[in-house]
Parts: structure tokens; sequence; C-alpha cells
């Protein structure tokens, strides 16, 4: 059985006060193992391209946030708004390009109604049952994650073993373990993972999206001074037109899994 590598990411504070988000977005990309070195090698042919056309360091990590904010340590690089933009295009192209399945879980805090509603496990178990149901049994996957939240995704990982409780068309629940899962989820820090950092850019652009098409909110000043709504749209249907979003997560545009149902 052929194992496949899922690396994650978030976007958003996990608490359940909104003050500092709205929404919670934890994203995951996942790959076979035998495709890992070549997504490595585009990714890291990529990084070099950078550095030659924008001298942006090939070790410099990607966190897309402060990139588009205009934060150290991308402040010292001088580029122009034109040269991030075009940044931003051959990221998207290059993560398209990858042979990679995404999974974007967003959980809308504004509509939890219940004061014991835990953010992270739940995006975590949502993001485990698409990659589960995705592999129809076929193959098994190991997680990676960035470091900071290893102590609840490990037990929550661990709990859904055993305990996975599923809507039956029939009406009430049953229990469907997650079977495919190996190890514990491990973790890794994002400076030393391209793969994260790509995580990372997909779920701040999901973010965005959210932001703009389903709440009705305008971009971030920041993030507004550099692109626009149709700069978000176009990174999402690149990232549709070529395949890597895994659209059967769910029946929103895009695959979006979005909890608490309405």
């Amino acid at each position: 059985m052929e194992t496949q590598i899922v690396y994650c990411d978030e976007t958003g504070d996990d608490g359940l006060n909104t003050s500092s988000s709205d929404t919670f977005i934890l994203t995951s990309i996942y790959m076979p193992s035998s495709c890992w070195q070549n997504n490595y090698n585009a990714v890291k042919n990529f990084r070099m391209q950078l550095k030659r056309e924008y001298g942006f360091h090939v070790g410099q990590e990607m966190h897309t946030k402060h990139f588009l904010t205009d934060k150290n340590p991308y402040r010292i690089y001088k580029w122009t708004s034109d040269q991030k933009i075009e940044i931003l295009k051959k990221f998207t192209l290059m993560i398209a390009s990858l042979q990679i399945s995404v999974v974007n879980v967003i959980i809308d805090k504004t509509k939890i109604m219940i004061t014991d509603y835990h953010v992270l496990e739940n995006a975590l178990t949502y993001n485990i049952q698409r990659i589960e149901n995705d592999s129809h049994g076929d193959w098994n996957f190991l997680l990676i994650t960035d470091k900071g939240r290893i102590a609840p995704m490990r037990k929550t990982a661990r709990a859904i073993r055993a305990y996975n409780p599923i809507q039956s068309q029939f009406g009430g629940y049953i229990n469907k373990p997650i079977k495919n899962m190996i190890e514990d989820v491990l973790e890794k820090d994002s400076k030393e993972s391209y793969f994260i950092q790509i995580c990372d850019f997909v779920s701040y652009f999901v973010h965005l999206y959210y932001m703009t098409k389903y709440e009705g909110k305008p971009l971030p000043n920041r993030v507004g001074n550099l692109i626009t709504k149709e700069f978000v749209g176009s990174v999402m249907a690149t990232f549709s037109k070529n395949g890597i979003l895994n659209e059967k997560a769910s029946h929103e545009k895009y695959g979006l899994v979005i909890y608490p149902k309405k």
C-alpha cells in the first residue's frame, strides 16, 4: 500500500474569541510519497529562480500574510508593488503545477453557538476525514504540521482512530474510525519545510476568498494596497483549473469545507 505525505498549516486564531480573527482555516496538502522528490525539486528550482530574478533568498521562509502586508523580513528587499504581484503570480502557478491535492477547512467562529466548541480539533478532524475518504482505502497517510499545536492535534488524531462519528443517511450517527492514518501527527518548523509554506500560502488566500466572497468584507487595508478581490479570485481559479483542489470534499465552490453548518 502506498503512503501519502500530508502537510498542514493554518490561518487565524483557534480560540473562540473573534477579536483576533472571525475564522480559522486549516489547509492540508497531500501527495504520494513517490511524487515527493519531484515536487520538492520543482519547488527548490522555483526558489532558485526567484533568487536569480528578485534576490529572494532560497532559504527565506515565505510567510504569505507578512509578504502581503510588507512586514519584515520582506521589506529589506525593496521590491516594487509590481514585482511583489509578479512573485505572487509565480508562486500560484508553481503550486498549481505540483502533483498534490488540497483540502481547506474553514471554521467560521461567528457561527459557533456552543461554549465548548474545539476549533482546532474540529478543523483537524474534518481534514483527516476528507483525506481518509479520498484514499478509498487504497493508500495510507502520514501527517506533518507546523510547530506549536502538536499536543491537541496528536490527541485528536489518536481519538478518531477509535471513535469517529459520521452522520448516517438513515438518521443518527455511525462510528467510522480512521484506519489509514499511520503514526502520530509529526511536527516540523515551517522555516524548514517548503510544503508547510505552501499550505500557508493556500490557507491565507482561502481566508481572503472567504472574507470577500462569503462575508462580503473588503480586503484588509494593507493587503488591499497590493492586490484586489479579483486577484484573490484568480488565485483560487488557477488552483481549481489545474486540479489540485479536492473539490469532492464538499458541495461548496472549490470544495471548501465550512463549519459550523447553518
